[in-house]
């Protein structure tokens, strides 16, 4: 693990999208494609207008995200929608977007359907990850029914969540796929958040499932 502070949260943004599209790039050099997987949330946005206009191959560069509400990408809460908004856009317009909604009423019922695209692009080439002030990482809120067998070494490459404290069902990642990916980088701003982190260490990952994925990861941080 890796810890870079920054003065603030422009140059962060700045220097996390020029690392990530250095990485890009390098995989795309040796690999057909690059696969990217990246959170929803506000914090990556202002990473995403960096990242949009640089100079790749985004034809090669498949994105996912981390995690999504289980709600169509027109939705004000879906996390589709921000990456169509803010990444997928200028030079990254692009990219292939694999999309982990199908009209469906149970995410279940059409896990398999939206996992089968996904197969081929393991193991990630480059992962973002943001982090919650309860320490969840996308879609693995501590606690939640089903959490164990979502952060199990043999869990599936999507699993379906319902925390019970978010309005919607969701589909993320498992942890063995994120901490899976080729190169790590997680976001986290602001002193409760670096607080969270520092407990989350101490902390099994049932309680804290960021701690399943902070292995070898670059952690970006600014106040």
């Amino acid at each position: 693990m890796t810890f870079k502070e920054y003065p603030d949260r422009d140059l962060l943004a700045i220097d996390l999208a020029n690392a990530l599209a250095g990485e890009l790039e390098n995989c795309l050099l040796r690999h057909e494609h690059a696969s990217f997987a990246v959170p929803g949330g506000t914090s990556p946005g202002p990473v995403f207008d960096v990242l949009c206009a640089a100079d790749l191959d985004w034809g090669r560069v498949h994105v996912m995200l981390t995690d999504e509400r289980w709600v169509p990408q027109d939705h004000a809460r879906s996390n589709a929608r921000l990456i169509q908004d803010r990444l997928l856009t200028d030079r990254a317009a692009r990219a292939v977007f694999l999309p982990f909604y199908a009209p469906a009423e149970d995410p279940e019922a059409v896990l398999a359907e939206v996992t089968a695209p996904l197969v081929p692009e393991l193991p990630l080439s480059v992962l973002l990850m943001g982090m919650g002030t309860d320490m969840h990482v996308a879609s693995l809120f501590p606690g939640a029914p089903g959490i164990e067998a979502a952060l199990a070494p043999d869990a599936p490459i999507l699993v379906a969540q319902s925390p019970p404290t978010q309005p919607e069902a969701r589909v993320s990642l498992s942890a063995r796929v994120l901490d899976g990916a080729l190169s790590k980088h997680l976001l986290i701003t602001g002193e409760e958040k670096r607080a969270a982190l520092e407990r989350a260490m101490a902390l099994p990952p049932e309680e804290a499932p960021i701690n399943a994925v902070l292995s070898e990861t670059t952690i970006h941080w600014a106040p």
